[in-house]
């Protein structure tokens, strides 16, 4: 749980009530590889921080898609579900047995409207991911296939978490290009 604490004193200053107060709204889960998290037309009612392993946003059923991975040691929701209630367009899988701290979406409001400090938080970690998103867009934009998978093998641990399947679908290509473009860098 440590860990956990460490991550929200990054986001937020917060007296030792504050944490105990919102260490209290979070529980402990634990995926095991391949199984979901969310599914496809589900409502998102959960903020995630991922202590271990790593999950997939998987969109579309003929084609899957990988849309986005998380890593530990990040807060996470479907924020489109989430924030509007609406059923989620995505699958989110473990790609690995994954343990996750969640808050209910009442606790985290609560939160919000009680501690100041949380607001700033919840603040902070959105700005965090926009940047994120916006980079990978413009990576996606700007850099040919080759960079991009260079790029994830420099990122620690991203290519012990998921497979070459799912890094060839978040890079949009075929399992077999991706060979060939291992097998050309090599």
């Amino acid at each position: 749980m440590q860990e956990f604490v460490d991550f929200i004193a990054r986001y937020g200053h917060f007296s030792n009530d504050d944490l105990r107060m919102i260490l209290s709204r979070f529980h402990v889960k634990t995926v095991r590889k391949g199984q979901l998290l969310l599914k496809k037309g589900q409502v998102a009612s959960r903020y995630y921080y991922i202590r271990s392993g790593a999950l997939r946003f998987v969109y579309g059923e003929d084609r899957e898609l990988t849309a986005w991975v998380v890593l530990p040691d990040e807060f996470f929701t479907e924020i489109t579900s989430f924030k509007h209630q609406e059923p989620t367009r995505f699958n989110v899988e473990a790609v690995e047995e994954a343990e996750l701290y969640y808050i209910e979406k009442a606790d985290m409001e609560l939160l919000y409207r009680e501690l100041p400090a949380w607001q700033e938080f919840g603040r902070k970690i959105w700005e965090s991911m926009a940047i994120r998103m916006i980079d990978e867009i413009i990576r996606f934009q700007t850099l040919t296939v080759e960079e991009r998978y260079l790029e994830f093998l420099q990122k620690p641990g991203f290519m012990q978490h998921v497979s070459v399947k799912q890094l060839a679908s978040y890079l949009g290509i075929t399992p077999n290009a991706l060979s060939r473009i291992r097998k050309n860098i090599r």
